[in-house]
């Protein structure tokens, strides 16, 4: 099997990676493998999408643009779409 060696980690991403790693019970190379076959599988399976849709859903978008209604305030709005995400995600407001 081929061997790769990775220079030059950042300290914060090479404790993300072993952080990862015991998290999902495996070594620091399983999870590296593991990483990177998730990344690259999904690249390639997904869609490529052409001119044509980026502009039709762009022309959606811009349909939909304005026409929001809400029957709360817009901040009241915005705390409920904050506590509606899933938890773990960083948010900067």
């Amino acid at each position: 099997m081929t061997a790769l060696t990775l220079k030059d980690l950042p300290p914060s991403l090479l404790r993300s990676l072993r952080a990862a790693a015991k998290h999902d019970r495996r070594s620091l190379t399983q999870e590296v493998i593991h990483l990177l076959d998730l990344a690259l599988r999904d690249r390639v399976e997904r869609p490529v999408r052409r001119d044509h849709d980026v502009e039709s859903q762009l022309a959606a978008w811009r349909k939909l643009a304005g026409k929001w209604q809400s029957d709360v305030e817009p901040a009241v709005e915005g705390e409920r779409l904050m506590a509606a995400r899933t938890p773990g995600r960083k948010v900067e407001l």
